[in-house]
């Protein structure tokens, strides 16, 4: 079998792994409906909006497949997360124009939104999960990712690392 060859069939296996885990994933994300959180004192709706946020950025802007996957591959622990949660790691609140199905169709209204963000380090993964609330609306689940850490590139700007290479510090 010649490289070409070989490549085709790699990238065809990751590509039947990354569609089987996205099935396994929504398939198992639709049987949560709330959990308990004791720190907020209130239900965590697990709705449509945080499924989608794990495959998309914003709005019709898709994530990476790499980064749609590692996503997926930790969406198991996020009620997990949610229900052990007695300590606020991060809190956000800012007024944004959101998008809302109002009489019919999608108009966007400035709200103030909340995010809480709570970290759990388990089986040596360190996760951040995120809830969002919506003013007038509930508290749902609206993402998860590793817990990364942010370098500085020689140009200035942030970069997000996602794994170094060294075990001491992943």
């Amino acid at each position: 079998m010649d490289n070409l060859t070989k490549g085709k069939l790699f990238m065809k296996n990751d590509e039947e792994k990354f569609k089987q885990c996205r099935e396994d994933a929504e398939k198992y994300y639709r049987t949560i409906t709330t959990v308990w959180c004791p720190y907020l004192q209130d239900n965590v709706h697990f709705n449509a909006e945080g499924f989608e946020h794990l495959l998309f950025k914003s709005w019709n802007k898709n994530r990476s497949q790499a980064e749609q996957y590692t996503r997926l591959r930790l969406l198991h622990l996020a009620p997990d997360v949610v229900s052990k949660s007695h300590t606020l790691q991060e809190y956000d609140e800012r007024p944004l124009l959101v998008r809302q199905k109002i009489n019919s169709r999608w108009e966007q209204r400035m709200k103030i939104v909340r995010y809480y963000v709570f970290v759990a380090i388990i089986k040596t993964i360190r996760l951040k999960i995120v809830v969002k609330e919506i003013e007038g609306g509930n508290k749902f689940f609206y993402s998860l990712y590793p817990a990364w850490r942010i370098e500085k590139k020689l140009d200035g700007n942030n970069k997000k690392i996602f794994y170094s290479g060294n075990p001491e510090e992943d």
